[in-house]
């Protein structure tokens, strides 16, 4: 069963509103590369088409009504955000789930370093990565320092043409002999990836001690731009990025090359396909934008949590059904959910670890993996037919143009979702999103056509009853 390329599909008003999706989606990646941005610039957005916070609702003591918008926001990681529907919650609610973190390098508690005249800022990588891919490139460093007065402090260095960037360094090919013949694992390893952050030493006018001259000229223009002390940095979090924004790939501009396209080509249109309901649906919409996916979804802010829960148990009252756990079940058990997250695309370079007829190819549409895992569908959601046959029912009658998939050859690999977590409360899921090519290197691409199927996808499910 062949999906058509849907470049061919579009009419010129179409081509015209994904030109527009993609330049927005493109300026919402190059300026949030972290969870907190993610989520920081999503409630912006949601509060400037009427939305409130779960607080306030709860402090005016007023009862949510049809066509209501409301928010809640984990510890500024996750997030997620509902339009009130016409029909009553235990009737269920249709859900757009997707996660805002992605693969990065996090600098540890106690980072900095000088070595050889060099100073250097240690880092941990943070979820699944091939280390080599982050040498000798410009990085950027995003994130917050919370010193012990409560205040915090916003970092972003390395994205304004008139910044600075950082590199991690690599060894140069004439004395790599040794290097060349590791494992492509072992060539760049964890503790190699240190950033270097600077070079030129403290001017010491009398005898005073000259140890250490980068690193204290470092923490002087730290404590003089920021007014961050080297002990500030136990209690930071700073993420090390790609620096630079996400670009048009190729000659017809028809792809996008950029950091984080796994997950935020899914998360961007699952936020924009909630927002663009200007009236009460008649199921209750929501959109989840959470943290930690990519180590498990672990934590306060991950799916793991209690947050949907608790978040889903206050909607249930402010809307008639008092505190019990009885109507929240049945919501629950009666709504439906796409996990949205990014597939594999089909790499040419690469053909032997695919199945041809069960991968996803870029610009065919929308995703959906029925299941994922790995070798026996280990830790997959599978979807049950029924759900499959009205999720194609929805797709088909809004002209949604889609395709189906699995990660790579049944031997090979594999990957997880949210899916099964949501799965737990009985909720009706399935897997679906954006082809990627290069998924967790620094840079992914991803093809436009995709993401704008992506909205239109995620727009028509919000219309499922």
């Amino acid at each position: 069963m062949e999906h058509p390329n849907a470049w061919s599909t579009y009419t010129d008003e179409q081509l015209a509103e994904l030109g527009s999706f993609a330049d927005d989606y493109i300026a919402f990646i190059s300026e949030n590369k972290t969870e907190r941005e993610c989520v920081a610039t999503a409630i912006e957005l949601a509060r400037a088409k009427g939305y409130r916070s779960l607080e306030e609702v709860i402090e005016s003591g007023v009862q949510l009504r049809p066509g209501d918008g409301v928010y809640a926001s984990m510890r500024g990681k996750s997030l997620i955000l509902a339009r009130i529907g016409r029909r009553d919650l235990t009737q269920g609610v249709n859900i757009l789930g997707a996660h805002v973190d992605n693969p990065r390098l996090d600098i540890k508690q106690n980072p900095l370093e000088e070595k050889g005249d060099l100073a250097y800022l240690d880092t941990h990588y943070y979820g699944g990565i091939k280390k080599y891919q982050w040498v000798t490139m410009p990085l950027a460093i995003h994130g917050v320092v919370a010193k012990k007065d409560g205040s915090v402090v916003r970092v972003v260095v390395g994205e304004d043409g008139a910044d600075p960037v950082f590199v991690i360094s690599d060894l140069l090919i004439h004395l790599a002999a040794d290097q060349m013949e590791k494992n492509a694992a072992k060539v760049i390893e964890g503790e190699m990836l240190d950033v270097i952050v600077g070079h030129k030493p403290l001017r010491i006018e009398d005898g005073s001690d000259k140890k250490d001259l980068v690193k204290r000229q470092l923490l002087s223009l730290l404590e003089e731009r920021y007014g961050i002390a080297e002990q500030d940095l136990l209690s930071a979090e700073l993420e090390v990025v790609p620096a630079g924004p996400a670009r048009d790939l190729g000659f017809d501009r028809s792809m996008i090359l950029g950091y984080g396209h796994d997950d935020r080509s899914c998360a961007y249109p699952s936020l924009r396909a909630l927002l663009a309901l200007d009236e009460a649906p008649e199921r209750t919409a929501i959109t989840l934008l959470a943290d930690k996916e990519e180590i498990g979804s672990v934590g306060a802010t991950g799916m793991q949590s209690r947050f949907f829960e608790n978040v889903m148990a206050e909607l249930m009252a402010l809307t008639g059904h008092g505190d019990g756990t009885l109507a929240l079940r049945r919501c629950l058990v009666n709504s439906d959910m796409l996990s949205n997250d990014v597939s594999v695309g089909y790499d040419p370079s690469f053909a032997s670890v695919f199945e041809p007829k069960n991968t996803a190819y870029l610009g065919h549409g929308l995703s959906f993996n029925k299941f994922t895992g790995a070798r026996g569908k280990r830790g997959s959601n599978d979807a049950d037919a029924e759900y499959v046959a009205r999720v194609r029912a929805c797709m088909d009658g809004h002209g949604v143009n889609w395709q189906t998939a699995e990660i790579g050859k049944v031997d090979q690999g594999g990957g997880g979702t949210i899916a099964y977590m949501l799965a737990k409360y009985g909720i009706r899921v399935i897997d679906c999103g954006v082809p990627v090519l290069s998924m967790h290197a620094p840079w992914e691409v991803c093809s436009k056509a995709d993401l704008y199927e992506a909205y239109r996808g995620y727009q028509a499910f919000l219309t499922l009853v």
